[in-house]
């Protein structure tokens, strides 16, 4: 599956980090990952370090899927609002889930300072009406944040204009957030878990799933074989194809980064990042090395040479929105590209076994804006799942809650 166009940012920045071999050689382990990219490695680390044999297989290079094309947004709200969420699962169900991407994003951020080089920061999240017509949705929503104790401040068009130079009716300025460079802390968690044990291979295609009583067995295209008493499919949008039943729906996105910008003209958007209420949404936030980072103008267009061909134009599109939202910044792109995204119809990952499987298989589907935020979640419920563990969010974040 071919899953960006262009030229992402971060693959560009840090060139190849570290090589891994293809799988030769039958293995024998606890735990195998189909998948390679922010999502696998987080998996990977949380089973290795707890003492789990981890064998991780791509059909790429590490980390050459979406997570090169990833804008790394790391936020704890929910392309679904709280007030809607609360509607289909109820307010306790939806308060769970936007509380659990809340508390992990700072442990997510720790975690990328100790591996060290992925450029995290620490940021603020500013969601904004970009349509009159949507301030009395923002404000239900900021009232429910607001009573549920998340940390939110409610901003009015003087306060927008004032503080973030913002032409807007209102806002919602939400903590904590963050960000990072995806690339590099995916290839940083996997040489953390080969260090701990973790055997990766990469160029190395799994070819058939075969769940058996006692274990799973995985054929590879090279004629290699791995039996895992667990297995967990964390491919990215490419898990989709080992389901028979479609869970998401597959969509373009596209992204540019410009070239640094003076820390004084940036102003507030040094340490924010902004995303808007219109769908599909213009967002933007800083990268380490005080660039802008802006992505949207998504669309549902799955066939890759059709979306190579829509990279240059749809980038002019953000960069025109983005200039006409702040004029008197200098902005000049630097890189553009595209990549496949996927969204569920409620916003939620799944995580967990699927009937078509059995127990043995686990899928770590960490689909939506925040699926890194999702990916660091659910290393932990997977681990919940295979030491047979309670976890708060098993059911929510289950193929089951379909049927709710």
């Amino acid at each position: 599956m071919d899953l960006k166009s262009g030229y992402p940012f971060w693959a560009l920045k840090n060139g190849l980090l570290a090589s891994f071999p293809p799988l030769q050689q039958d293995q024998n382990c606890d735990i195998a990952i189909v998948g390679a990219g922010i999502t696998g490695a987080l998996i990977a680390q949380e089973f290795t370090t707890h003492g789990y044999a981890v064998v991780v297989l791509d059909e790429r290079d590490v980390a050459w899927g979406s997570t090169a094309a990833s804008t790394a947004l790391l936020q704890y709200e929910i392309d679904t609002h709280l007030v809607d969420l609360a509607k289909r699962y109820g307010e306790a169900d939806a308060v769970l889930a936007y509380r659990a991407c809340a508390d992990v994003i700072e442990p997510l951020l720790a975690q990328a300072r100790r591996l060290g080089r992925v450029d995290a920061e620490r940021l603020q999240s500013l969601y904004y009406a970009s349509r009159r017509s949507h301030a009395p949705v923002l404000a239900q929503e900021f009232a429910l944040r607001l009573k549920h104790g998340f940390a939110v401040e409610w901003l009015d068009r003087h306060a927008l204009k004032r503080e973030f130079g913002v032409d807007a009716s209102a806002g919602i300025l939400n903590r904590p957030a963050g960000g990072i460079d995806p690339y590099q802390m995916a290839y940083r968690l996997l040489q953390q878990a080969q260090r701990g044990g973790a055997r990766i291979y990469d160029r190395s295609r799994v070819s058939a799933i075969e769940p058996r009583s006692r274990d799973v067995l995985l054929r590879l295209q090279s004629g290699a074989q791995v039996r895992a008493r667990q297995v967990v499919l964390a491919a990215g949008y490419s898990t989709q194809q080992w389901l028979q039943q479609r869970y998401a729906r597959n969509r373009s996105s596209y992204a540019f980064v410009t070239e640094p910008i003076d820390a004084a003209q940036l102003g507030p958007l040094r340490n924010t990042m902004l995303w808007e209420s219109a769908r599909p949404y213009l967002y933007l936030r800083p990268s380490a090395d005080a660039r802008l980072v802006v992505g949207g103008e998504d669309d549902f267009i799955d066939i890759p040479a059709r979306r190579d061909r829509r990279v240059e134009s749809k980038a002019r599109k953000l960069l025109q929105k983005t200039q006409a939202l702040f004029p008197e910044l200098p902005l000049q792109a630097s890189f553009s590209w595209a990549g496949t995204f996927a969204e569920t119809s409620d916003g939620l990952p799944y995580f967990g076994a699927h009937p078509q499987y059995g127990k043995r298989v686990l899928f770590a589907m960490a689909y939506g804006g925040n699926g890194i935020t999702y990916s660091a979640i659910g290393a932990g419920l997977l681990r919940a799942l295979v030491e047979r563990r309670a976890h708060p969010l098993h059911t929510l974040f289950s193929f089951q809650r379909s049927s709710r």
